[in-house]
């Protein structure tokens, strides 16, 4: 569950393998709480984060910054990144000749996830908890 101290709620696919894996390996780098990580095909989702829509929360990655600010796709990416001092690993995804490209690919990659996730991984899909963050 998110505390009220972390800078940015991340809301991921707990069904994804490929997500699974990003958020995995953010958390080993978030220090203090920075980033609270909340897996939106909980049973408790819903009920906790009635203001975030759980189809677009499905479609593409959505985070919240600690003013509210509701964050999309790459720009989630990119700000958790910065939160644990890798920023300048995805820096180039801000940039506006790379982001016309990078925006539109983003959400090909994010509608097909399971499908790359299959092909990458070898499991397409996480259910029942498969897959946890350790």
């Amino acid at each position: 569950m998110p505390t009220e101290s972390a800078a940015l709620t991340l809301f991921y696919d707990g069904y994804c393998p490929l997500c699974v894996h990003e958020v995995t390996q953010l958390g080993k780098l978030c220090r203090d709480g920075q980033i609270a990580f909340v897996d939106i095909q909980t049973a408790h989702f819903a009920s906790h984060f009635a203001h975030i829509d759980y189809q677009e929360a499905n479609r593409i990655l959505l985070g919240q910054r600690a003013d509210g600010q509701i964050l999309r796709g790459l720009d989630v990416t990119r700000y958790a990144w910065q939160l644990v001092s890798r920023g300048w690993l995805v820096a180039p995804l801000g940039w506006r000749w790379v982001r016309w490209l990078a925006d539109p690919l983003y959400l090909w990659f994010a509608r097909h996830r399971y499908r790359i996730s299959g092909w990458l991984t070898g499991q397409q899909r996480c259910d029942n908890g498969q897959c946890r963050r350790d």
